[in-house]
């Protein structure tokens, strides 16, 4: 596993790696993740879409992070759907890292490290996430961490074309 992999907040500035990030790989996504508006594969549709994750933040219900690898953005995670009210307190992981730095660890390290912001700053319960059916790579990702499968989501998010399942996952924190 590498030890470089770190996380940290997303910045304004990271419009610009993400954007190129997205444009190379747009193709090698496309199965996994919904369709997108050209302008979201620019630095501005990009910076657009990081100042309202960062409303997002100050509102309380998401935590927008990039991924560093050698301290160059590599991906992102993020904290999304978090519900803090203290009979909840859960919150939902996703996660990408470019092509040029996968099948190195960075994604497992960087799900470990988002779970460690959810207990240790967001005070949360539970992780939970999701997986198209046959995303093996992300699956071992979440396993991995701890994260155990518990439903199918049948014909639940538009991919590449048409209605998919996904494999929900769970993790009580602080186990």
């Amino acid at each position: 596993m590498p030890s470089s992999t770190r996380i940290r907040l997303i910045e304004p500035s990271d419009a610009a790696p993400i954007a190129a990030h997205r444009v190379r790989d747009a193709e090698a996504f496309r199965p996994w993740e919904p369709a997108q508006p050209a302008d979201y594969f620019t630095p501005k549709g990009q910076a657009e879409r990081i100042e309202g994750l960062l409303a997002g933040y100050r509102a309380g219900t998401v935590w927008p992070g990039v991924v560093l690898a050698d301290g160059q953005v590599i991906g992102q995670v993020t904290v999304g759907g978090i519900l803090p009210q203290p009979h909840l307190r859960r919150g939902s992981v996703g996660y990408w890292i470019a092509s040029v730095a996968q099948n190195r660890g960075h994604a497992g390290n960087a799900v470990a490290h988002a779970l460690r912001v959810m207990t240790d700053e967001l005070g949360l319960h539970r992780a939970e996430a999701s997986t198209n059916l046959e995303n093996l790579p992300s699956q071992r990702v979440l396993r991995r961490n701890g994260f155990t499968p518990y439903g199918v989501a049948h014909s639940a998010i538009f991919l590449d074309g048409s209605w998919r399942d996904g494999l929900l996952w769970e993790r009580i924190l602080g186990d």
